[in-house]
């Protein structure tokens, strides 16, 4: 069993993250030296959904958009350093992306990358449609299903020697713990090592969240050059305790008080968090100032892992209609809430929703009550944001007629228009077998 320290460094935190931020921690991993990996984690419900769209306009597509901006600057010095490359940008179509990774490194002058694609989570095919229907109670037809795998998979291929592994769907914290099974030769029932694994994994996850990103609040919780906030990197020991800091020369911070934040982070118990690869239990987890941007993770335990799989899949839902309208001055907010009077009233088919930025959106629900009980503040810049989804696009479309009709037949001054309308997909989750579910390995040729 390796004794040496596994270096991962997180590049992306989530689908649009900054094309800059590999750049940094890719050049302290080489500085560092020592085994090393880059982490890209850019998938999500919603950015699945989107990918799974995109794929089905253009079978070539439905991977990260933004893979290129994220690899090429990097792509060459992690391959000519030997740091490897783990992310599931790959999304609804990994295989799509790993020949596009492979098309990158060839123009760089690397003829031969050893690029791995982790398969299985795709549980669209005709065998898994009665298990699906039956789980989630609908036989309704899904676009796709996608299950969330874990770090086997990765961990095999970082095994046969892969430089880039691209995933799909696996669970988010699976893309550092695959590494460090790897590395340190742990096997999948290492409970105690695989649970704090995976929270060093989980506090990677979302970029810089954990070095003050999604942290700072003004006058409150102050984080240092936040323009230039720096991406964590988490310095892995054989017993999966870590030591989380980041990038040199950036900005942000690692404290204590970020590193309990993102430790807390959508964790429903903390006595059972459940992965595909454990089930962590931070009860007893200890968090401690060890250097400068440096807090070290201890205290972790590991039980189980669960004896299914998450599933989300994807359906048809319709389409999504969207408009907004400015008023400005005396008056501005009453004429904003007479717009949205006057379209509830002419689209009393679709289901409907308006809002009232800079007064009343971020909570507003979708059957207006919030809105309709908040008093009016009497504010002189106010945007109307109204949206409608219904499972025809023509109807959705009378969405977008309305508002710019506003412009003439609805209180005066408003201006500034916007409107657009896409296909939906709405989402389902259940929990099938872990034997329903088979992860394998291909490689690009």
């Amino acid at each position: 069993m390796a004794q040496q320290p596994l270096l991962i460094g997180c590049g992306a935190g989530f689908s649009g993250d900054r094309t800059d931020a590999p750049g940094p921690v890719v050049a302290t991993l080489v500085r560092r030296g020592g085994p090393a990996c880059l982490m890209l984690e850019t998938l999500a419900e919603r950015t699945l959904a989107l990918a799974q769209l995109r794929r089905r306009e253009d079978p070539d597509t439905g991977y990260e958009p933004m893979l290129d901006a994220l690899v090429a600057p990097i792509l060459a010095e992690c391959l000519g350093s030997g740091i490897r490359i783990v992310s599931n940008f790959g999304a609804a179509n990994p295989e799509a992306a790993a020949r596009r990774i492979d098309e990158i490194a060839r123009t760089q002058g690397f003829t031969n990358p050893r690029i791995a694609i982790v398969t299985g989570d795709d549980l669209s095919g005709p065998e898994h449609q009665e298990l699906l229907a039956e789980r989630l109670g609908s036989h309704r037809p899904f676009v796709s299903a996608n299950a969330y795998l874990g770090a086997e998979a990765i961990a095999e291929a970082w095994d046969a020697g892969a430089e880039v592994i691209v995933t799909g769907r696996v669970a988010d914290p699976s893309l550092a713990v695959g590494p460090a099974m790897a590395h340190f030769g742990w096997s999948a029932t290492d409970w105690d090592r695989l649970g704090p694994a995976t929270m060093a994994g989980h506090l990677l996850e979302c970029g810089s969240q954990v070095t003050g990103g999604y942290f700072a609040d003004p006058g409150f919780k102050d984080v240092p050059d936040l323009a230039n906030v720096g991406f964590p990197i988490a310095e892995i020991a054989h017993d999966g305790s870590c030591v989380i800091g980041k990038a040199d020369d950036t900005g942000g911070c690692v404290t204590l008080a970020t590193v309990k934040e993102q430790l807390l982070y959508e964790v429903h118990d903390p006595a059972a968090y459940l992965t595909p690869d454990v089930t962590a239990d931070i009860r007893e987890a200890r968090v401690a100032e060890v250097g400068p941007d440096r807090v070290a993770l201890s205290g972790v335990r590991g039980h189980e892992r669960p004896g299914t799989l998450k599933v989300t899949a994807f359906y048809e839902g319709g389409w999504l209609a969207e408009g907004e309208i400015s008023y400005a001055g005396p008056g501005a907010e009453s004429r904003a809430r007479l717009a949205a009077e006057i379209l509830a009233k002419r689209l009393p088919d679709l289901d409907f929703r308006a809002d009232l930025i800079g007064v009343v959106s971020v909570f507003a629900d979708d059957a207006g009550r919030l809105l309709a009980a908040t008093p009016a503040v009497d504010a002189r810049d106010v945007r109307l944001r109204v949206c409608a989804r219904h499972a025809d696009r023509e109807a959705a479309e009378r969405l977008a007629q309305e508002v710019t009709a506003l412009y003439t037949c609805g209180p005066a001054g408003g201006g500034g228009v916007r409107t657009g309308i896409r296909p939906r997909l709405s989402t389902a989750s259940c929990f099938v077998p872990r034997s329903a579910v088979r992860p394998a390995i291909e490689w690009v040729s």
